[in-house]
């Protein structure tokens, strides 16, 4: 039985697969939607023994490295990282995951969690899993960053249940655009609501897609932190309108004052002037 092994990992949250392509001298423009793949002639340069490896890099910060171990993963990535700076900060795989296509003639075709049995050569089945494994890491980055800023509302909250709101106007703009940050990153960089080009033409390819992305929960995940930061947004908007609010009031009894300071002076001339 012969078997490919995948290792994706979610590094960053965006990569120029142009400028790694002109590295490399691939004379292609990519667009949102595409992935750059490093065979073995690419990797001649990056890695000792290339002979059946390869490298699927991703515009939303993933990479999916086939049957290359650690310590050429860690040779990669290092070296990629001269061309692409948002890889320079890498130093391990927080977020990472596993897979494994194996080719049994002799067996049913069957999809599991941890590997996908075949009886033919692959063919679209490595750009298939490639893509789906990308998104479902990338997907765990982003879902460990929502929680995370979760906590730091559940914070906020805490101090208003003791009735006092500290946070500032610059602190809630930062809050909320790391909240549409999120959103743009599951929407648009990861394109969760898209296929890759090949399921368009090809049946299967569309069939093993599908079933994958059911198997990693893509859909479910995707939903659930959409309906994180939509609840963070709306929790955003009820901490402006207290802040607000709290300035409102600090306005008016400044306007108070004033006005009694006006009246005080205003009486203490007329009976001075008596």
């Amino acid at each position: 039985m012969e078997s490919s092994k995948f290792k994706a990992a979610a590094l960053t949250n965006e990569l120029n697969l142009n400028k790694i392509a002109g590295h490399f001298g691939i004379d292609r423009k990519f667009k949102w939607e595409d992935s750059l793949v490093l065979g073995e002639t690419a990797l001649k340069g990056v890695l000792n023994d290339p002979a059946g490896k390869a490298i699927h890099i991703f515009p939303f910060g993933s990479l999916v490295f086939i049957n290359c171990e650690y310590h050429e993963i860690m040779d990669a990535v290092r070296y990629l990282a001269q061309v692409e700076k948002n890889l320079a900060a890498v130093n391990g795989l927080e977020y990472a995951d596993d897979y494994e296509i194996q080719v049994a003639g002799d067996e049913q075709p069957a999809i599991n969690y941890d590997y996908l049995v075949i009886p033919d050569e692959p063919g679209y089945h490595f750009e298939i899993v490639a893509t789906v494994l990308a998104k479902s890491v990338a997907l765990e980055r982003i879902e460990s960053d929502t929680d995370v800023l979760v906590d730091e509302f559940e914070e906020i909250i805490a101090l208003l249940r003791q009735g006092r709101l500290t946070i500032s106007d610059e602190q809630l703009a930062k809050i909320s655009a790391r909240i549409l940050g999120f959103r743009l990153s599951t929407i648009s960089y990861l394109m969760l609501l898209d296929k890759p080009e090949i399921t368009w033409v090809n049946e299967e390819a569309e069939a093993l897609f599908t079933e994958l992305s059911a198997l990693f929960e893509l859909n479910d995940r995707f939903d659930n932190v959409k309906h994180k930061t939509d609840v963070l947004l709306d929790i955003t908007e009820v901490f402006a309108g207290l802040a607000h609010s709290k300035q409102g009031t600090r306005l008016e009894w400044a306007i108070i004052v004033l006005i009694a300071i006006e009246i005080v002076l205003s009486l203490i001339d007329m009976f001075m002037g008596k």
